[in-house]
């Protein structure tokens, strides 16, 4: 994670886990990823399937609008037959059956068949036999059986010639007689085409009805053709869906499945062994989680070491304070004059006193970066934080005491604002500054300054002290890394400017050493700081 990353986290306020997680759906917990992929694009494909109703419906259109065309046209032979001569109306009745390929049945009103057009001429459609035909019509038929049963289409009766052919054979002749009205019915032929019958009572010489059928052929191949089409656009669709569902969730999952795996091993504790796939040539959401986690790895790394080596240290800090203490409790009893034991004693209380210090800013380290990824930052004014430190250290010190003096550049307030915790930025510059005094001569001086420069704010503590090796000048900012003058060993514990460095660091800033800029003996340490945005730059 980069500096501004951690600096805009910590800008956040802290949040439940509750609110930041979001409660996942019970059929998607349920669901694997790769499942729920498939789903969603073939329910836009079964969103297309639903053409199949639309042509249930267009089928019902033709045979109606048939009908009503049947209809049309019996009205148009009532009127034809009731001006020809009856000489005209046998072959009136043939060019008719022939010219709208129907066939034509008269009935009288006892329901004795009086003339067909099959039996005067030429039969102008064939009920075909579908055991006759090949297997392809069986399939056809089959699959429009199918359809109409997922689309729930309506159910219609098999037409059957009936073996005596009387008026009471047919429903819809009976109905026209006794409503005189027309009326009509559909049937499947027996290769399941439509057969749509239409009947009317005409005003001859004596009432009689006549019986229009038609076998419907060209709308079951319009039909067809129609589900055809679709079944070809479905099945490239779902396909197409199916394609790049799996391709989809081929570059989603597999890295996810990657990046769990790695997960798992280093929950298990084998991070070091791990090597959580970066995915550099993806510039998605799955490429940035996958060097987050590389990111995040790599910090968990680099914690777990800190800790091993800081507990080393810890370890071999305290084990020479403890051993002199121990040295002096045993020497107590064996020697004899009060000079000696006063000088055990006083060897031991300064061991102790080590010890205490140690102990602090043992426990100041290890919590500092805990502490500071849980603080709300706000705004500071470095400026009157140090003038304020500095009148508090000038009460505490005793004013006849030899000691280094401080001098401070105060800067225009409101010019040295940046975004932190006072509390903690406070100690890190106090180390600093201790750090700077215990360098200095009892005569030298210590110089404090902080500005702005740019968007940056700058404080500066210089020493009067020997100054630093610059290959020293970054292992001073290490844990338990103190190298003083004889007289000063043993009253720092060497974490000052570590944990300095922390929460300068934590602050999104940076801590170096480097010679004075005046050219004067001593040391020279900077803390750079990101000012506050909107704030009031010097000048």
């Amino acid at each position: 994670m980069t500096a501004d990353a951690q600096k805009h986290d910590r800008l956040k306020p802290d949040a439940s886990i509750a609110e930041q997680e979001e409660s996942p759906l019970v059929w998607s917990a349920r669901w694997s990823l790769t499942t729920r992929i498939l789903a969603v694009n073939i329910l836009a494909v079964a969103l297309l399937a639903g053409g199949f109703y639309y042509l249930d419906t267009y089928r019902s259109r033709l045979v109606d609008t048939r009908i009503e065309v049947m209809k049309d046209q019996l009205a148009m032979l009532d009127s034809a037959l009731e001006a020809a001569r009856p000489d005209q109306r046998e072959r009136l009745i043939s060019e008719f059956a022939e010219a709208t390929e129907s066939r034509l049945r008269f009935y009288a009103a006892d329901g004795r068949r009086l003339s067909d057009s099959f039996a005067t001429g030429p039969a102008t459609y064939t009920l075909r036999d579908p055991d006759l035909q090949p297997w392809k019509r069986d399939a056809a038929r089959a699959m429009d059986r199918g359809i109409d049963w997922i689309v729930g289409a309506p159910s219609y009766p098999d037409f059957h010639e009936p073996r005596v052919d009387r008026a009471q054979s047919w429903p819809e002749v009976v109905e026209a007689q006794a409503s005189d009205r027309v009326a009509s019915r559909f049937r499947y032929a027996p290769e399941r085409t439509p057969l749509l019958s239409a009947a009317r009572v005409v005003d001859l010489e004596t009432p009689q009805t006549v019986l229009m059928t038609l076998n419907a052929r060209d709308i079951t191949r319009t039909v067809r053709a129609e589900r055809f089409r679709i079944a070809i656009v479905l099945f490239v669709v779902l396909l197409t869906s199916v394609l790049l569902s799996l391709f989809l969730a081929r570059t989603i999952v597999r890295p996810l499945r990657r990046l769990a795996r790695a997960a798992v091993r280093v929950r298990l504790g084998r991070a070091r062994e791990v090597v959580v796939p970066r995915l550099p040539s993806r510039r998605d959401e799955i490429g940035t989680l996958a060097r987050a986690l590389s990111d995040m790895t790599q910090a968990l790394r680099e914690r777990i070491d800190a800790g091993e080596h800081f507990a080393a240290d810890v370890t071999h800090e305290l084990k020479n304070p403890i051993a002199s203490v121990r040295s002096a409790i045993e020497g107590l009893g064996r020697v004899k004059s009060d000079e000696q034991r006063a000088q055990l004693l006083s060897i031991a209380d300064e061991d102790v006193r080590r010890l205490d210090r140690l102990v602090s800013d043992i426990s100041e380290a290890s919590r500092v970066d805990a502490q500071l990824s849980r603080t709300l930052f706000e705004p500071i004014d470095v400026g009157m934080m140090i003038e304020s430190m500095l009148a508090s250290r000038a009460a505490r010190v005793d004013a006849d005491a030899p000691h280094p003096r401080l001098a401070f550049a105060r800067p225009r307030k409101g010019t040295t604002v940046v975004m932190g915790d006072g509390h903690r930025l406070e100690r890190a510059i106090d180390n600093v500054i201790d750090n700077a005094i215990s360098f200095s001569p009892e005569t030298g001086l210590v110089c404090i300054s902080a500005t702005r420069l740019g968007d940056e704010v700058h404080v500066k503590v210089d020493d009067d002290g020997p100054g630093i090796e610059p290959a020293q000048r970054d292992a001073i900012f290490r844990r338990f890394h103190s190298e003083r003058p004889p007289g000063a060993f043993g009253r720092h514990s060497g974490l000052g400017l570590a944990i300095a460095r922390t929460i300068v660091e934590g602050h999104s800033g940076t801590i170096s050493a480097k010679d004075r800029d005046d050219g004067k003996p001593g040391a020279s340490l900077l803390i750079t700081l990101p000012a506050r945005e909107g704030g009031h730059p010097a000048g």
